[in-house]
């Protein structure tokens, strides 16, 4: 599909220093964000506290935000289309000097082994890996040129293993290792790279899988160590660390927002 016309918008200046120097403000000079998904869950939440930090905040899918800011810009773009998501990157890295990527956008094609198709698995990798790779591609540059850059990647706590979620876990998986590689060659450049794998998050995708009342919902809350589901809210706190200008020294690094079932495990639900 066509993405929308370019967003409006002055280019921020070039970032001086490195991410060594003293800690910047939020919404500094070269403060714009980029979050993918950002149209509900997680990613709009990410996206919220962005935009209360002082950041200004491109979203990028399919959907316009529920959101109303005068910081926030849209650039429609299937990220399923990898043709149609580097042309939107190339004109969002135009437009703006990206210093913060969130690839949050994911997909996910329930089905146990013998059900799940190749088709399935093209689709789900393309978003969560294709789009992941051709945005950081896109934004990378710049944040070499100013010694400076946080990319986070959000992946899943299926990656650890979930029944029905061959083609998500797989998915999810390789975001993790695209972290950890992307982290090794940037690094020296001043960019961090790191991931955040949620565990169960109470949004209107889970629940689809877990409907209010089930008995695979609350076996999935029994053996979470806190005692509740997560909240959008509660991975948007661990992206802001992340993504803080003083975290310099964080890369490379997977860090579970799970209420400690990373440890437990939910019994394949």
């Amino acid at each position: 599909m066509s993405a929308a016309a370019p967003p409006q918008g002055a280019n921020s200046a070039p970032l001086a220093g490195s991410n060594a120097a003293t800690p910047r403000a939020w919404g500094g000079p070269a403060s714009v964000a980029v979050v993918t998904g950002a149209s509900a869950g997680i990613g709009e939440a990410i996206a919220r506290r962005l935009l209360d930090g002082g950041r200004t905040v491109v979203t990028m899918q399919r959907t316009p935000p529920a959101i109303e800011h005068a910081k926030l810009r849209f650039e429609k773009v299937d990220l399923a289309d990898m043709d149609a998501t580097r042309e939107a990157a190339a004109r969002v890295a135009k437009a703006y000097d990206v210093r913060y990527l969130v690839n949050n956008a994911g997909a996910n094609c329930p089905a146990l082994l013998d059900d799940a198709t190749i088709d399935e698995l093209r689709y789900v990798t393309d978003i969560t890996l294709g789009a992941a790779m051709l945005l950081i591609q896109a934004f990378v540059p710049r944040m070499r040129e100013a010694r400076f850059g946080r990319i986070v990647n959000i992946s899943s706590r299926a990656a650890l293993g979930k029944m029905g979620r061959t083609a998500y876990a797989t998915a999810k998986a390789g975001l993790i290792g695209m972290t950890r590689t992307v982290a090794i060659e940037t690094g020296a450049h001043g960019i961090t790279v790191n991931a955040v794998v949620p565990g169960p998050v109470e949004t209107k995708h889970w629940a689809r899988g877990h409907p209010p009342g089930s008995e695979q919902r609350q076996k999935v809350v029994d053996m979470i160590l806190v005692g509740r589901l997560g909240t959008p809210e509660d991975v948007a706190r661990a992206v802001e660390f992340l993504l803080a200008d003083d975290a310099g020294f964080v890369t490379g690094q997977a860090l579970f927002v799970c209420g400690g079932t990373s440890v437990t495990g939910t019994a394949g639900q």
